[in-house]
Parts: structure tokens; C-alpha cells; sequence
């Protein structure tokens, strides 16, 4: 089985268009395993695909986008359906990264980060995962730093996605500034 695609799929249904599936999301993004399980199994490619499937292509992804728990799968982030996804808030670190197309700084540096297509703006706690997000827009993407702590300090909420990833409904300009 390949896992890359399996998590790739996962992804695109729970992510981005669960109704193609006919699953129902929480309101924080979960739904039961038997039924992604059954939406999945329809496509012939995943015609044997089970639980355990699922858990080892959570294990072996180093971007961890998925969670199991209690019998129930979820996206940790990236969502781009019309139904909020509620997250709950959390202590970002001191310094958060975002990696943008150069032809977007001068917009965001005035008008602040926003989350487009997604749910929310996504940040990076290190400046390696950040140009690798960025690079998908540009391949030389400006790195912006945001003062992630001031800005919760000053009202603005932060979402843990996962490790690596934190997330914002939006970040003021005051808190942003070239790398």
C-alpha cells in the first residue's frame, strides 16, 4: 500500500472536501474511522484499506497532519471547508516563521497575514519547515518572522497544530517583519 498516497487522500477528504466522501466532520474536525473506512474502501485502490493501515501512515508521516483517538480521525491543520473547525488556544513559542512569495510581502508587511483559502494562517516553528511551505508559492520565498508571543500577548489567539505547525485566524502587520 502506498502510504504517501493513502495520507494524500486522507488528507484531501478530511481536509477539503468531506461531502465527496458523504462523511460529517465535528466541530473540531472529527469523524468515526469506520466511516472514512467505508467512504475510502469504495475506490477499488483501497478496497482492502483498514485501521491499522491508517495508524502506520500517521506513524511513519514526519509532517504528522492526522490523529487517532477513541475511535475517531481527524486533520490536525489545513482544513479549507466552509464549516469552522475549532481548535483550542495555546501558548505559541517566542518566534513563529512564515514563508511567502516575494510578490506578497509588501501587501502582508502592510496589511498582515491572512489565512486565504484556509481556515487559518499557517506558521512554522522553525525557519527550515517555513521555506519548505514557502517554496511551494516561489522558489525563493521570503521568510517573515512574527512575534508570535507579543501578539498573543496583545489579544491574538494561537492554535497548536502540531509540532511543528501553529496556527492564527490572523496576524496583525505590527507583529510581522522580514527575516
Amino acid at each position: 500500500m502506498d502510504i504517501t498516497k493513502l495520507s494524500k487522500e486522507v488528507s484531501y477528504a478530511l481536509r477539503h472536501a468531506p461531502w465527496e466522501y458523504e462523511l460529517e466532520l465535528d466541530n473540531e474536525g472529527w469523524v468515526d474511522i469506520d466511516q472514512l473506512l467505508s467512504a475510502l474502501r469504495i475506490d477499488e485502490q483501497w478496497k482492502s484499506i483498514n485501521e491499522s493501515n491508517l495508524r502506520k501512515m500517521i506513524e511513519v508521516s514526519d509532517k504528522k497532519r492526522h490523529e487517532i483517538f477513541d475511535g475517531k480521525i481527524r486533520a490536525l491543520y489545513g482544513h479549507s471547508v466552509p464549516q469552522k473547525v475549532n481548535k483550542k488556544v495555546g501558548i505559541p513559542p517566542s518566534i513563529l516563521y512564515h514563508g511567502t512569495a516575494k510578490h506578497l510581502v509588501e501587501r502582508i508587511l502592510s496589511e498582515g497575514l491572512r489565512p486565504m483559502a484556509r481556515q487559518y494562517v499557517h506558521l512554522s516553528v522553525d525557519i527550515d519547515t517555513a521555506n519548505l511551505v514557502g517554496k511551494r508559492k516561489d522558489s525563493s520565498p521570503v521568510l517573515l518572522n512574527v512575534q508570535a508571543e507579543n501578539a498573543s500577548s496583545e489579544g491574538v489567539e494561537f492554535y497548536q497544530g502540531n509540532n511543528v505547525v501553529w496556527l492564527a485566524e490572523f496576524i496583525p502587520s505590527k507583529f510581522i517583519s522580514v527575516e
